[in-house]
């Protein structure tokens, strides 16, 4: 589940497209799974200039302000938290914390105008993956964060064999995403409304340790294992959560005076207590 590929040969082409427009059949995963994500918080050095940038490159709007929070979200929804603290350093890349917070759009045709905006500004992009059951593209804020923009394909296209869904890293097919746009010009208008963290990656020191303590936690069902990478959702969804150690293998406990991750929020769909748990690296999961 590597990155490959880069964001080309779409070109003028691609972005006034003639081809048929192709309609998405609505999931009704993640989000009425039994637990989901919410909102990431992060820790930056500058939240005003990373505001800006997630409002830019992502079409976050600013939905609040709390002492020195930003909350950044879609349709009203808060998606992503801003907390800014003076003397923090860069985190490093090969230790523990975010690998990248993956922003779901509603629809292809979502994902189709998000590609065209960022082809018109020339957003550097970081990769770019056909997952199988999703289509993505990466990339990196100014802080060192990485994260995803994607798109699902209907869940009833998701091959599942032996109780794991069959996810992979293929070339991605630009055009035929911008063909759902047909005859009409890209108008991208920022996060359309039900925008949200479909998941979130992290970095951990071992897969293997961070996706048993997912499972016997916070009651995860793994989806997809390999040696250095753990899979893993609830309700069917093909991941909420995914830990690997493909440049963290041995890193121990986060620092807290490092930009990064600070909080990852997840939502139940029926009511129960709230809880605070840490995991073995000292990232904090918010269950609400």
């Amino acid at each position: 589940m590597r990155r490959r590929s880069v964001l080309k040969g779409a070109g003028a082409a691609a972005l006034v497209s003639t081809l048929p427009r192709v309609g998405a059949a609505a999931n009704s995963l993640p989000f009425e799974a039994p637990v989901h994500v919410g909102s990431v918080g992060l820790r930056t050095r500058d939240a005003e200039a990373l505001s800006a940038w997630y409002r830019d490159a992502v079409g976050l709007q600013e939905i609040s302000r709390e002492d020195a929070t930003i909350w950044l979200g879609a349709g009203e929804q808060r998606l992503l938290a801003l907390t800014e603290q003076s003397g923090l350093s860069l985190a490093g890349r090969r230790e523990a914390g975010l690998f990248h917070t993956a922003f779901l759009l509603p629809s292809r045709r979502d994902l189709a105008q998000w590609i065209a905006m960022a082809i018109d500004r020339q957003l550097p992009v970081s990769g770019t993956a056909d997952h199988r059951v999703s289509e993505a593209i990466y990339l990196t804020d100014p802080e060192g964060n990485g994260l995803e923009i994607y798109a699902d394909r209907p869940q009833d296209t998701w091959e599942w064999v032996g109780g794991e869904v069959q996810m992979g890293t293929y070339a991605l097919d630009v055009e035929g995403i911008m063909s759902t746009l047909g005859l009409l010009p890209p108008l991208w208008q920022g996060a359309p409304p039900g925008t949200r963290v479909g998941h979130v990656h992290l970095k951990v020191g071992d897969a293997t340790r961070a996706g048993r303590w997912w499972r016997e936690t916070l009651g995860f069902d793994a989806v997809s294992t390999r040696d250095d990478a753990v899979f893993l959702s609830t309700g069917g969804y093909h991941h909420h959560v995914a830990v690997n150690e493909w440049l963290s293998a041995g890193a121990g406990w986060r620092s807290d005076r490092e930009t990064g991750l600070d909080v990852v929020e997840l939502r139940r769909s029926g009511p129960a207590p709230s809880a605070v748990f840490q995991d073995d690296w000292g990232t904090t999961i918010r269950l609400v």
